[in-house]
């Protein structure tokens, strides 16, 4: 029996890649080395995946968005090296706002996850279950989102966060905090993520004081962050949390404590 996949003469696929039957996989794709793709995936131009990415069944990656204001320009869809995508999972190419959107290495999609357009996935994140992520939302390294959780477009949800399952978040979620509650709220540090990920406690110490201030002052975003600036020894950990904060564009989630 011959092969059940159809592969247009146009993609590049790289060495030992594995498609299973009644994927197809479209021209001005690029595939690199040692995937695996199962069957019935679409894989439509413009998506670049990186070496060791396995695929599941029913995912589309880099489908035309789904915005009005796409015009056919020429955009991608980039998902990078050992990134795992379950069943079902839909990653739509960019638009002409940024040009791509991207999945990081060693993250895991799961099932009938969505991102849209324009979307920045970091590294070694875990998205469980049916979470949707509207266009342009930026998701930094090591963030863990629980299931069924909705993410309002241009949201940024900082690093090492841990998302409970069903959130609806409209606001920025600093990085290394646990979000929970409805409305979406800060609930504490993600302390046992930190230490998972090779955070010392002198720097989750830290980290916990910073927050504090923060959340727990009653003092304003501005006056908190004057105070933290004032109070807390220089390190790079308060200067990324100061600069998250200072930049966000939707304002970031209140304190639930």
């Amino acid at each position: 029996m011959g092969n059940l996949y159809s592969v247009d003469p146009g993609a590049k696929i790289g060495n030992n890649v594995s498609i299973g039957n009644f994927t197809n996989i479209y021209d001005d794709v690029e595939i690199g080395d040692n995937c695996r793709i199962y069957g019935n995936v679409t894989i439509f131009p413009g998506a670049r995946i990186g070496s060791g990415v396995t695929i599941f069944p029913g995912a589309v990656i880099s489908a035309i968005p789904q915005d009005l204001k796409f015009k056919g320009e020429e955009t991608y869809a980039y998902v990078g090296d050992g990134t795992t995508l379950r069943e079902c999972v839909t990653i739509n190419r960019g638009t002409a706002s940024k040009g791509e959107t991207r999945v990081g290495s060693n993250t895991l999609l799961m099932a009938y996850v969505h991102v849209a357009h324009d979307c920045v996935i970091g590294n070694r994140v875990i998205v469980s279950n049916a979470v949707q992520f509207a266009g342009e939302v930026r998701v930094d390294d090591a963030a863990v989102i629980g299931g069924g959780s909705l993410i309002h477009q241009f949201c940024h949800l900082g690093r090492n966060i841990m998302l409970q399952g069903g959130a609806l978040v409209n606001k920025d979620i600093p990085p290394f905090v646990k979000a929970a509650r409805e409305p979406i709220s800060y609930v504490g540090l993600n302390s046992i993520g930190l230490h998972r990920n090779g955070f010392t406690d002198d720097e989750i110490r830290q980290i916990g004081e910073i927050y504090r201030i923060i959340y727990l002052s009653d003092l304003n975003v501005t006056n908190a962050i004057k105070l933290v600036e004032e109070t807390i020894p220089d390190s790079e950990y308060r200067k990324e949390i100061v600069n998250f904060i200072t930049h966000s564009q939707r304002g970031i989630i209140r304190s639930a404590i």
